[in-house]
């Protein structure tokens, strides 16, 4: 069983940066996916970034050039660099791996709790204008 832990959120003013972090415990020989989605009250669960085990990432278009998401292996950490954040930016962020290839928003957009099989409990963002 795979346990995911994320911490960093927090309160933040428009044009500000966070930097989130989630610690990933247990057997994640086969979860090579790692992802951050987030949610907005009233709003769907989006995806927002994935990293695979290449550290190949990909991100949704509202965040390229403003998130950066990396891992540290050694630490079983996964990382989301926010940076330039906007009111729109705010939500509850998740980080969830799986075995999903190819490990792409695209593809972990369309069914994220079939593809994703552990999730963390979130890490809430506020946004200040």
């Amino acid at each position: 069983q795979v346990q995911l832990v994320e911490c960093g959120g927090g309160s933040v003013q428009a044009g500000g940066s966070l930097t989130l972090s989630c610690v990933v415990a247990g057997y994640t020989a086969n979860r090579h996916c790692m992802a951050w989605f987030r949610q907005a009250p009233g709003q769907e669960r989006e995806e927002v970034a994935t990293i695979d085990s290449d550290d190949v990432a990909t991100y949704i278009e509202s965040v390229k050039g403003r998130f950066t998401v990396s891992r540290d292996n050694a630490k079983n950490t996964l990382y989301l660099e926010m940076n330039s954040l906007k009111p729109d930016d705010a939500a509850m962020y998740y980080c969830a791996s799986g075995s999903v290839s190819p490990c792409d928003v695209l593809v972990v957009a369309a069914h994220p709790d079939q593809v994703l099989q552990d999730w963390g409990k979130g890490t809430q963002v506020t946004i200040s204008s």
